[in-house]
């Protein structure tokens, strides 16, 4: 019995400075592996073809909407609107931005027009997640930009600013998106 309390300690010790030895590596290649997998940039560059898409992917993701992602990328909102959220983004399509006065889209895409390009996209963001059932008539959203909006409802079609129709809504991962015919342009300030 008392070889075996004797040889405890001993045991103890050689167990003690084996896990101090093999977790010393393991911080250093976990640490060595996490510098080599960074990506920079947020959440826009996880790829992630399993969940459910956030709001600027759902965009990315339509052949409709290729005026308003390429609007997204010169405002440099890419990054905000693929956080947490929740968002509500009215996205209008690219037939809505043809509908505009010729020479409209390019000229907010200039970068000196970046500033007014940024107040019209904030103007189709409403911060909250609203579902197709929370829309009512008479109702006002205070959109992203500090403008308001208002909302019609009549025979269960909605009506943005007396103008643009919600054609169809798309659940994301961060929100919703209502797909509109026409663009909100916001009011001068």
């Amino acid at each position: 019995m008392k070889k075996i309390l004797s040889i405890l300690p001993v045991l103890a010790m050689v167990v003690i400075m084996s896990c101090n030895s093999n977790s010393g590596s393991k911080t250093e290649s976990t640490s060595t592996t996490s510098e080599t997998s960074a990506t920079p940039g947020g959440q826009e560059n996880v790829k992630d073809d399993v969940s459910q898409k956030d709001v600027v992917k759902v965009a990315m993701s339509s052949p409709d909407h290729t005026t308003l992602v390429a609007a997204l990328k010169q405002a440099d909102l890419v990054s905000s609107l693929s956080n947490a959220g929740p968002f509500t983004v009215f996205a209008p399509t690219n037939q809505a931005f043809n509908k505009l006065p010729a020479g409209t889209v390019d000229d907010l895409m200039k970068n000196a027009n970046k500033d007014k390009l940024v107040d019209v996209l904030q103007y189709h963001v409403f911060v909250s997640a609203l579902q197709p059932e929370s829309f009512k008539d008479g109702q006002t959203l205070n959109m992203v930009d500090g403008s308001d909006l208002k909302v019609s409802v009549s025979n269960g079609s909605v009506t943005l600013n007396g103008k643009a129709h919600i054609v169809s809504a798309i659940p994301a991962s961060n929100g919703m998106v209502y797909v509109i015919d026409d663009v909100l342009l916001p009011p001068s300030k």
